[in-house]
């Protein structure tokens, strides 16, 4: 009992199986229970000769209201197997096809609702989804209309079922005694509520043997059906019991399902953009009908596999049939297991469908094409498991959800997350729904609101646009005058960088004239603009877009030619050479896309490089060099910009200070800090965080920071301005900033949480701030400057405005220098296994001498860019005599992080990391061979300690390699003690490689050195199945690669065959995908 935390009981369910693997016993209260977990044990299960189902905890006290209707009844109870003949067939195809209509009209008034909310207008998705399924099984279940987008509040039934379902929950997780004697009030309203649902479920019937009608709907079955093994019909009692059974369980899995599908159809854009390839082709203009439903087999394959990863009814139980004693204990899993008299068991449909013994290491990926009819026959017994419930879900799903819920939207709609980097996580009462999942509809195809509702409703029209008075009804805000000159600009972003330099190129345009509309790529698909230029800014996120682009990509990859034909475009692509094999891959993409489907380019791509740190004035030099002659040469326009100084317009405020904070990050609190190495080292920590309510992650993922600045460097902008340390400034709206306006806030909140203030200055910045200087020779000598000088030494804004007192730069022009404050991930170094409210950090902190400058002999030989005589400029050669100067070169993150004590609050949220970049599922089937160096253990701390973990639990394990490069055995053994115990406990064999002491480590000085050593161990793992995994900077990624390479090379020489380079290269990018992954880092 102590294991499960009773506000989340299912994700206590699932850690302690993935800690102790197929089979548990729970001991809750004294009542003992098993609980299953592996399709092995749960085929057993469904011998329906041997077990029956069995209601247990929440379903136990539905029964109160339900009694014995279909989801609640005891697989024994005689009005079970009645209903269950009795009302199969109303689920068959001419019954759905009955239904379908009213069904569809459900549906298309949710469509209508979202038509006329617009694209900026948030979607709660779930709500409008219960509302969908509530309106359409009352329709069926109680030929009543509910009309729930019709009114403010519920129909009197749904707020009664509402109560009761929650309550009878909450009941399960108490002793009746405290229901009944503490919760009296509770108590008082459940009863009622049953009543009131009864009551109103036998006036149904009622009304209808009154006035009988021919429709073949629910309620006619149910009322005459007549079950063709005794010819008996339903009882009224159980019919009752059975209108509030679909209602209560139905609307909730329902609305569930669908929710989860459109939240998997975002987080996997191409998925969505084959299914509504496949709508368009089957449906096209037409109105939907239900002819359609056989013609969607990918669709229907998406819910198929949505429900395998999220059974919305995600558990049940069973029992033996066997009532006698004496054939007591019985025994499942090949009479491993014994299961005594009265022992239920509970059964995980989430780790069932998930099982690699029949998904594959894949399981945990939405992988429609799974579920396609051929593959979907071929898979064993009981794998994918609907019981009676969820096949009514399945059903109504298929005639109305999946026609009228998912082929009207996927029509008529575009959709985008929310959050872009939204993890799905669930609500759970008796069943699961996405938690705070939110999206944007966007109509395709210019097509506005009163065109499709004049479709929706009279089952199709000509296809015509709406008339020009008709588009004017149809606007959410009347039209404003727009300059005569316009631009769209597009970005990619997952940490901020890319959305910067958009602000960044809006700022500059704003000065030559134009108003920029920025967007996410996402939210531009099948809606990029024609009258005016439009820029594309992104980064590819380990060879895949970002994930604010993602759809954008697919469906730039689905068109065909020439459809962007009189688009005039430009890309710029941002990323880090060290990943080579995937650099500036979706920039080139996109640019070639646009172009191969008939768009104009107006100026060569350009690309930043991160590795080189100078991504901000690789923009402006692009922008300046190459962009803005190309749009000038296209658009007739003067290729000049403003001499007013750019900034934002801003008053500066006096009054006291107050905080503005708003990121999509959650506080933690910092619960312990250890440092790692020993004094004098290169400085490494341990950081434990107590994570926010309902945070999760996976072994493997990351967690972003968001950082403040420290006080010292804000209060050097403070100085440098003549800011008094309470000023407060307010910037004002309208202007194309992510900071706050329209608000007063504090300028040293603003510089401490907003903005990056060690950013290298630009030669745009080097020009403006040489502009304020009065003395001509102090600015030739600024301008004279050389940008690669400035990269290198990491020379900020600020430096520049302490190196130059005179300057005059005013304060908004240099606040509009500043990109904003940027997240920092870090690989998480613990397993939710262990503890899954909480997270470990392992970190380098960056403190190092700041570098210095080069002489002019060395200038020239290092780099080719800085002509020898540009060094010596007196401004830049004198800088470390400057009495602000610091020698010390700090990074803003982990200088904060290392600024925290235990207590303190941090702003963090978790990102997922390569699906790959995950322990294997097949734990015990599946070697692991990890590789890493220096902090890089981070990540594979946390796969050992889950292996310690499920070892201590009992659970048997593949074998495991874990390589470690670090300086020496005293100075940098990161969690030295640990690693051994866990290595004594058969967690992982732990090689160490030091690189200043090679002779304590069989004479290998780096990680690789030991891998090659050790290569006949690492051959042994592999030709097991092994996956490889490797954490470290480039050049560890890049000397593992070379040992695998000289070690495939020896392999194929050993076999009798000709070692090849070319071919071992070959082989290497054949298995990369699947059993070796990576996470290198700058």
């Amino acid at each position: 009992m102590r294991d499960l935390d009773p506000a989340n009981v299912l994700d206590s369910i699932l850690r302690l199986v993935d800690i102790h693997g197929p089979i548990l016993k729970l001991n809750i209260a004294g009542n003992v229970r098993l609980v299953v977990s592996s399709y092995e044990l749960f085929n057993e299960l469904c011998d329906e000769k041997r077990f029956a189902k069995r209601p247990s905890g929440g379903l136990l006290e539905l029964r109160n209201g339900a009694e014995d209707g279909l989801f609640t009844a005891f697989g024994d109870e005689e009005n079970w197997g009645l209903a269950h003949r009795v009302l199969m067939p109303a689920f068959g195809p001419m019954a759905i096809r009955s239904m379908f209509d009213e069904m569809l009209d459900i549906a298309s008034q949710l469509v209508s609702k979202w038509a006329r909310y617009g694209p900026e207008n948030k979607i709660p998705v779930t709500d409008d989804f219960t509302r969908l399924t509530l309106d359409s099984i009352a329709l069926c279940a109680l030929d009543t209309r509910f009309n729930s987008y019709y009114r403010e509040g519920m129909h009197p039934f749904v707020d009664a079922m509402m109560f009761f379902l929650s309550e009878s929950g909450a009941r399960a997780s108490r002793p009746a005694f405290v229901s009944n004697y503490v919760y009296r009030d509770s108590t008082r309203k459940y009863w009622e509520s049953i009543e009131l649902m009864r009551s109103i479920s036998s006036q149904v019937i009622k009304d209808r043997r009154t006035h009988p009608t021919d429709k073949k709907d629910l309620v006619n079955t149910m009322l005459f059906g007549k079950d063709p093994k005794s010819g008996r019909t339903l009882p009224d009692d159980n019919i009752v019991n059975n209108m509030i059974t679909f209602l209560v369980a139905g609307h909730e899995t329902t609305s569930g399902l669908l929710s989860f599908l459109f939240a998997l159809f975002l987080k996997n854009p191409q998925t969505y953009n084959s299914a509504q390839e496949e709508v368009d082709e089957v449906v096209g203009k037409g109105p939907i009908s239900y002819e359609h439903m056989s013609k969607l087999p990918y669709l229907t394959a998406c819910l198929r596999e949505t429900l395998r990863l999220y059974p919305t009814a995600p558990g049940f139980s069973v029992a033996p049939i066997s009532q006698d004693p004496k054939d007591y204990p019985i025994y499942i899993g090949k009479e491993r297991y014994e299961v005594h008299f009265g022992q239920p068991l509970g059964v995980v449909l989430p780790r069932i469908h998930r099982d690699p013994a029949v998904w594959g290491e894949d399981a945990e990926i939405f992988k429609p094409e799974r579920m396609l009819e051929e593959n979907f026959n071929k898979l064993p017994p009981n794998a994918w498991k609907a019981c009676f419930l969820i096949y009514f879900v399945w059903t109504e799903l298929i005639s109305c959800s999946l026609l009228g819920m998912v082929c009207e939207p996927v029509l008529n709609f575009n959709f985008r997350a929310d959050d872009p980097l939204y993890n799905i996580r669930w609500k759970q009462t008796l069943t699961i729904k996405p938690k705070d999942f939110y999206m944007y509809a966007t109509l395709r195809d210019g097509i506005d609101p009163i065109h499709l509702e004049k479709a929706i409703w009279s089952n199709g029209d000509d296809g015509k646009p709406a008339t020009s008075k008709e588009k004017k009804i149809a606007e959410t805000k009347p039209s404003s005058q727009k300059p005569q000159k316009q631009m769209t600009i597009l970005y990619g972003s997952n940490t901020g960088t890319c959305e910067s330099l958009a602000r960044t190129m809006a700022n500059s345009a704003s000065s030559r004239g134009y108003e920029s509309v920025v967007q996410t790529l996402d939210s531009a698909a099948d809606k990029v603009p024609k009258d005016r230029p439009v820029i594309v800014i992104t980064a590819s996120y380990e060879g895949q877009p970002t994930d604010n682009a993602a759809y954008f990509m697919e469906w730039l990859q689905s068109l065909k030619e020439n459809k962007l034909d009189g688009i005039k475009y430009a890309v710029f692509g941002c990323g880090h050479r060290d990943w080579q094999a995937t650099f500036q891959k979706i920039p080139a993409a996109i640019d070639n896309l646009f172009e191969k489907n008939g768009s104009k380019r107006l100026a060569v791509r350009g690309y930043a490089d991160a590795a080189d740190n100078d991504i901000f004035n690789d923009f402006d030099t692009w922008v300046d060099r190459t962009l803005w002659p190309g749009i000038a040469a296209e658009y007739g326009v003067e290729n000049e910009e403003s001499t007013e100084s750019q900034g934002l317009e801003i008053e500066i405020s006096t009054n006291t200070r107050s905080e503005d904070l708003r990121q999509d990050v959650s506080e933690a609190i910092i619960k312990d800090i250890k440092v790692l190495t020993a004094p004098g080292e290169p400085e490494k920590r341990h950081i434990e965080l107590q994570l926010p309510t309902d945070m999760t992650y996976r072994t493997g993922d990351y967690l972003a920071v968001l950082p403040l600045n420290s006080s010292e460097i804000v209060k050097r902008v403070m100085k440098r301005f003549s800011l008094p340390w309470d000023s407060k400034i307010n910037i004002k709206e309208g202007q194309n900033t992510i900071l706050p306006c329209g608000r007063d806030m504090s300028v040293f909140d603003l510089l401490s949480a907003y903005v990056e203030l060690n950013q290298p200055a630009t030669t745009k910045h080097i020009a403006a701030i040489a502009s304020s200087i009065p003395d001509s020779t102090l600015r030739s000598s600024l301008l004279a400057t050389p940008s690669p000088l400035i990269s290198s030494q990491r020379l900020s804004p600020l430096y520049l405005l302490e190196a130059h007192p005179t300057a005059a730069l005013p304060f908004h022009t240099y606040l509009s220098m500043l990109p904003p404050m940027r997240i920092r991930q870090y690989s998480i170094s613990s397993s939710p296994l262990f503890s899954p409210s909480t997270c470990t950090l392992t970190y380098a902190v960056v403190d190092a001498p700041a570098p210095t400058l080069p002489s002019s002999t060395k200038a020239t030989e290092s780099s080719t860019n800085i002509p020898a005589n540009e060094t010596s400029n007196p401004i830049i050669n004198d800088i470390s005599t400057l009495p602000f100067r610091s020698n010390r070169s700090r990074g803003v993150a982990t200088t904060y992080l290392a600024s925290l004590t235990p207590g303190d609050h941090l702003l963090v949220s978790v990102r997922p990391s390569n699906t790959a970049f995950h322990p294997p599922l097949a734990i015990s089937d599946v070697p692991m061979i990890l590789i890493c160096a220096g902090s890089g253990l981070a990540p594979f701390r946390g796969f050992v300690q889950e292996r310690a973990t499920q070892l201590s639990a009992g659970r048997p394990l593949a074998p495991c390699i874990l390589f470690i490069g670090c300086r020496s055995p005293a100075l940098d053994t990161l969690y030295a003690a640990e690693l051994q115990a866990w290595q004594a406990q058969g967690a992982a064999s732990v090689r160490y490689a030091f690189s200043r002491r090679p002779a304590a480590s069989d004479g290998c000085a780096y990680v690789q050195d030991r891998v090659w050593r050790d290569r006949a161990d690492v051959r042994a793992l592999w030709e097991r199945g092994a996956r490889v995994f490797v954490c470290g900077s480039g050049e560890v990624g890049e000397g593992v690669r070379e040992c695998v390479l000289r070690i495939a090379m020896e392999a194929a020489e050993g076999e009798g065959r000709v070692p090849s380079r070319e071919r071992a290269e070959e082989w290497f990018r054949g298995v990369g995908s699947e059993r070796f992954a990576s996470d290198v880092f700058a």
